[in-house]
């Protein structure tokens, strides 16, 4: 049977052209191309139309995620360090990575860099994918001719981001997963149990404790349409305070919230102290110049209070003055460790260093944090599970004392 096929190939002039051809298989098509006197970059079947073709919905199902660019850039890094080039790299890369969307950004960076565009600004092109500190570090690379060595690093910066990623979710997880049960099971008894408690009351008459008549008064409105009413009022809470939140000021009075709380506050403030100096390591140790460095931070921390902080401090190593003095005046975010060590680094010209010695000790603080924290969170969290549970059967039993006195005198 007959199959359009979608082909790239390259003129003897080394035009890339692309079009269709039909052909009983692909080698026949590969063969015919060659014949015609083309070398073929690549020949794909074509995608088919109509019902049939595949449904794509941006962000979700064309998404890649960071941990796949990691890898890709380990094995990327290992491909360049053997000695192979960077278009036959990302071309073996492109047929074995298994997220195809991926696998087409990458043949897109290899058929640029074949037209003589630099790794860089091929990288570039997919911001979505290859960020600006990814972008940075391979450029300056490139510059010092050292483009395996910082391919390493990336993809050591990679491996930090994805794992402080994960424990963050990780610890945010439980109580999250447990809070969800406690409204499930005080849903069901709102709506199930409640009701029959309710008839029995109103065959035995009287008048009800006010916590009695509050709880069925709560399970009256989940059952019926009032609870439309509920869960259209939560939605437009939700939606309002995410879009709040995506404004400047709304942002920065989140952000600054989100370093406060007792136990996740100190959580989230060693984990952008870890990514902080993570990252301004990898881009001091890839060559990038200090200013360039401390935007491509500000951008990349997920803080905006932190990020404004890194700005303030640009500005003033910008006028000269040393790199710990305005971290020190800043100790709402950056705290005394930091600025003694970058202080060090700057006096023995180990500033990359020492930051990277700052991202370990707080990554390991993150560690010790999300491991104790399951063990803190589980009897609160049990605790709190069994005062909305016994709440609910206190009210519900409270006039079954009144009509058992009754019954006695």
């Amino acid at each position: 049977m007959t199959t359009t096929f979608d082909y790239k190939v390259r003129d003897q002039s080394g035009k890339l052209i692309q079009g269709k051809l039909d052909g009983d298989s692909m080698p026949l098509v590969v063969g015919r191309l060659r014949e015609m006197g083309y070398l073929p970059v690549s020949v794909t079947p074509a995608t088919r139309e109509g019902l049939k073709a595949e449904i794509v919905i941006p962000g979700l199902t064309d998404r890649i995620k960071p941990k796949e660019v990691d890898v890709f850039t380990r094995q990327f890094a290992t491909m360049v360090d053997s000695g192979l080039t960077i278009s036959r790299s990302l071309s073996v890369l492109a047929t074995q990575t298994p997220n195809k969307y991926l696998a087409q950004k990458l043949r897109q960076v290899r058929d640029d860099v074949e037209t003589g565009m630099s790794l860089s600004q091929a990288l570039a092109k997919h911001p979505k994918v290859f960020d600006e500190l990814y972008v940075s570090m391979v450029r300056a690379g490139e510059v010092g001719g050292s483009i395996d060595t910082v391919l390493k690093n990336t993809a050591a910066q990679l491996e930090k981001e994805v794992e402080l990623t994960r424990k963050i979710h990780g610890a945010m997880m439980y109580p999250i997963i447990v809070t969800t049960v406690i409204g499930i099971i005080f849903i069901a008894m709102m709506v199930f149990i409640v009701p029959v408690f309710k008839k029995l009351f109103s065959t035995l008459g009287g008048k009800l404790p006010a916590p009695t008549r509050m709880l069925i008064s709560v399970s009256n409105t989940l059952a019926s349409w009032h609870a439309l009413i509920v869960v259209a009022l939560v939605v437009a809470i939700v939606v309002a305070f995410r879009r709040w939140i995506t404004t400047e000021n709304g942002r920065l009075a989140w952000d600054r919230f989100k370093l406060k709380p007792p136990v996740f506050g100190p959580l989230s403030h060693k984990a952008a102290l870890s990514r902080f100096a993570s990252t301004l390591s990898s881009l001091l140790s890839a060559g990038v110049p200090a200013m360039e460095s401390l935007d491509i931070v500000a951008a990349a921390v997920t803080n905006s209070v932190m990020s404004e902080a890194i700005l303030e401090t640009k500005e003033a190593v910008r006028q000269g003055r040393p790199f710990a003095d305005p971290l020190r005046m800043r100790d709402d975010v950056f705290t005394p460790l930091i600025v003694q060590m970058v202080e060090v680094g700057e006096q023995t010209g180990a500033l990359d260093e020492m930051l990277q010695k700052v991202s370990d000790f707080y990554m390991g603080e993150v560690d010790q944090t999300v491991n104790n924290l399951t063990s803190i969170l589980e009897p609160f969290m049990v605790i709190i599970m069994g005062a909305v549970v016994g709440t609910v059967i206190i009210c519900l039993y409270l006039p079954m004392f009144d009509y058992i006195k009754l019954l006695q005198s």
